[in-house]
């Protein structure tokens, strides 16, 4: 047999020609290369003496880089597993004959993914890029030698390490020895060689998910004072563990160090939705410590985003590579906060101090804490550090040469030698990651080795701790359950105008805690109890419907049957630890009728069960969000072809009845029937370029909601963008998002 297919996971396929030398990854989001690892795609070998990994040796990309609001192409990691682990770019290696990795797709998909991933290796790459952050000449000179250094002593352009084929449609395009690609249709793809063929469909189905590599228990996670959180041991190429990363609770707060590949999975084995993070510290744009970011993009709130403005400005840069938008989208979805390099910057109560670190990118090593009773408690999370050996081979007292002087040498050792009380460090060893004997004898409380997909040595025990996922050392401890202050918040955007005595009859309602898998409501059922969502993550399903929604911190569950005392509609199931106030009933419509709510609650029941079953506004927004939408909505007819919405009134149109066409030209690239949406294009840009039209094609009903209800809910934002690029290419025009 000539060419053969197999289905790797969710979203990845692997199609090999071994007579023509060609491997071909089809599909790579996030750890595409651990589940290759996993399924014995990728196995080491030993060829002449030298141990190396087989692999894949070209990439077909998705036609879209969204793909259920997450990034379908992440080529960095199976390209570093070509060049490095596999050895073809290795000078003297046996596998290293001429041969680049390929990528394969459209031609807009292959430029941002060249970009993205040139961006992956060297960060910003010239002199002008650093300066712009803000770094001083002299300063910004010193940082180009290091990054030199790193690089062998130049930037090497895209073209000298990658090779690219686009495939513009049905005619077939030959990607290596005689093997060919044609593309049939939207992320449909041909590959043939000789007499035989096989296809390939690189699209997600909208009820299913890029899974995970790894499996991870459930954590009932309590919130701290001062604690941290140890999500992520692994590396890159760790198939059991996530990467590198740590949560930090302060005040009740939560905090993300970092957001590697599957942060979700992680957040949901932890009991902790996107919607109850406060805040995301970022190290550096290495894909396993950025990947992440558009999971955090699915919050129904802008999250803090904490970096030095050369760590932002390297991460946002790569961003914009990657989606194809402009940089200054990334302060539509983030409420951005710059942090001063080498200073205590405070963060609404918690400290914390960035300091430069070596590595090809840019990279901040961060230090925090937090006042108590006799001092400061301490954490230091050293991430993608390089090991003290290998920096100091690259001290050079010539300026002129790349390298690193003595004096930045010595400042990163008294760095790395900070004591505090738990200090994370990575121990991933090679030319850019840590050594474990750097941190022998050092006085922190704890050190945590971190960053490897090994075993720990005998030598590396004697050195510091190995941790489980989810394993948490608390600084402070909290002396009151924070749990409640997360009640009062939501119980206050919900009754603005009730009461505070009233609001503490309702706090003083039990707290229940739900398993994962457990049923909260079941369909049918006449619930007593309604359930203010304190924590963690359940889903809303109503099958015969195609409904399942995702609900988090901030969500009422089973008000809308618990005020008309009728059967619930759909069954409400924990998916992590969950954590609500049980109210019951009866209080609650007392409560309600008594501050003169109730006639207003039931009169947007009816509203606000249609959002409940929508995909645009049902997912994972709280319901003070939902309500604030609720009120800003209008409802429209349509007769047959008319434009639904026009452009010029920037405002999406959610269907309730009847059918939308959504065009390019005369041609119909989606039906959108009830519950569907269209004219995201005026929502989200002030200049629409007016690619797409809406038109009923049947009489049609729905509401409108102006886009000014959509700002700062970054996952309305990222669904409306995914809609948009899927409709752009099923119409067959390249994606290019217009200028803000």
């Amino acid at each position: 047999m000539g060419i053969r297919k197999i289905s790797v996971a969710t979203g990845i396929d692997w199609v090999e020609v071994p007579e023509a030398g060609l491997y071909l990854l089809c599909g790579c989001p996030a750890d595409a290369v651990k589940h290759l690892m996993k399924t014995g795609l990728i196995q080491t070998e030993d060829r002449g003496g030298v141990v190396c990994e087989t692999g894949p040796n070209a990439i077909l990309l998705s036609d879209t880089f969204l793909q259920g609001e997450r990034f379908a192409n992440l080529a960095e990691f199976p390209v570093l597993q070509m060049l490095y682990r596999q050895g073809l770019i290795l000078p003297g290696h046996p596998n290293n004959t001429g041969v680049k990795p390929l990528l394969v797709g459209t031609e807009d998909q292959v430029r941002a993914q060249v970009e993205y991933i040139h961006r992956g290796n060297y960060g910003l790459n010239s002199v002008e890029e650093i300066t712009a952050a803000g770094i001083a000449e002299a300063e910004a000179q010193a940082m180009m030698r290091m990054k030199l250094r790193f690089a062998f002593g130049r930037i090497r352009g895209p073209e000298e390490l990658l090779e690219t084929r686009v495939v513009v449609g049905r005619e077939p395009v030959e990607v290596r020895n005689g093997v060919t690609v044609a593309r049939l249709a939207l992320n449909r793809y041909r590959v043939a060689y000789g007499n035989e063929a096989v296809e390939v469909d690189l699209s997600l189905p909208r009820d299913q998910d890029h899974e995970p590599p790894y499996q991870l228990a459930c954590h009932d996670v309590r919130r701290e004072y001062f604690a941290i959180i140890h999500s992520g041991e692994g590396d890159g190429w760790d198939v059991n563990r996530p990467c590198m990363s740590s949560i930090v609770t302060f005040q009740g707060r939560i905090y993300l160090i970092d957001t590697g590949p599957n942060i979700l999975h992680s957040l949901q084995a932890l009991g902790i939705s996107v919607n109850e993070i406060e805040g995301v510290f970022q190290t550096h744009a290495h894909d396993d410590h950025f990947n992440g970011l558009g999971i955090l993009m699915r919050a129904d709130h802008r999250l803090k985003y904490f970096a030095t403005p050369l760590v932002r400005s390297s991460v946002v840069r790569k961003l914009a590579a990657l989606t194809g938008v402009g940089e200054a989208r990334f302060g539509r979805y983030f409420d951005v906060h710059d942090l001063t390099p080498n200073a205590w910057n405070n963060v609404d109560g918690l400290e914390v101090r960035p300091v430069h670190a070596p590595h090809p990118v840019e990279t901040s090593v961060l230090f925090f804490r937090a006042l108590w009773d006799t001092g400061y408690r301490t954490y230091a999370h050293l991430a993608d550090t390089t090991a003290l050996d290998v920096l100091e081979r690259m001290v050079t007292d010539n300026d002129e040469e790349p390298g690193v002087s003595r004096a930045e040498y010595e400042r990163v050792a008294r760095e790395y030698r900070t004591k505090v009380d738990v200090k994370k460090v990575d121990i991933g060893g090679g030319l850019i990651h840590g050594n474990a004997e750097d941190f022998r004898g050092d006085r922190s409380g704890r050190v945590v080795l971190s960053h490897t997909a090994l075993r720990l040595s005998d030598r590396q025990k004697e050195i510091g701790d190995s941790v489980p996922f989810g394993t948490m050392d608390v600084l402070i401890a909290a002396d009151h359950d924070y749990s409640k202050s997360v009640a009062v918040r939501h119980l206050r955007a919900f009754f603005p105008t009730t009461p505070e005595y009233e609001l503490h009859a309702l706090l003083n309602c039990p707290v229940s805690t739900f398993s994962p898998g457990s049923l909260i409501i079941r369909k049918g059922e006449e619930n007593e109890g309604i359930h203010l969502v304190l924590s963690g993550v359940l889903e809303f399903i109503v099958p015969e419907l195609g409904v399942r929604n995702i609900l988090t911190s901030g969500s009422l569950v089973g008000e809308l049957s618990g005020l008309l005392g009728t059967a619930s509609r759909g069954s409400y199931r924990a998916l992590s630890v969950v954590k609500s106030v049980r109210i019951n009933r009866s209080l609650y419509v007392t409560m309600a009728r008594r501050n003169g709510l109730l006639q207003s609650l039931r009169k947007s029941i009816d509203l606000r069960t249609f959002l409940q079953n929508t995909w645009i506004l049902g997912e994972r927004l709280s319901c003070p969000t939902k309500n604030r939408i609720a009120r800003t909505m209008v409802s429209v007819t349509y007769v047959e072809d008319e434009t639904a919405p026009p452009l010029e009134s920037r405002s999406l149109l959610v269907v309730r009845e009847g059918q939308v066409g959504v065009y390019v030209g005369d041609q119909l690239v989606e039906q959108v029937g009830p519950g569907g949406f269209a004219g995201e294009e005026g929502v989200l840009f002030e200049r629409p370029t007016a690619r797409l039209a809406c038109r009923a094609i049947t009489p049609a009903q729905g509401y409108l909601v102006p886009a000014a209800s959509l700002e700062g809910v970054p996952i309305v934002q990222w669904k409306l963008l995914e809609a948009l690029e899927r409709r752009t290419r099923a119409g067959g025009l390249n994606w290019q998002a217009p200028s803000l």
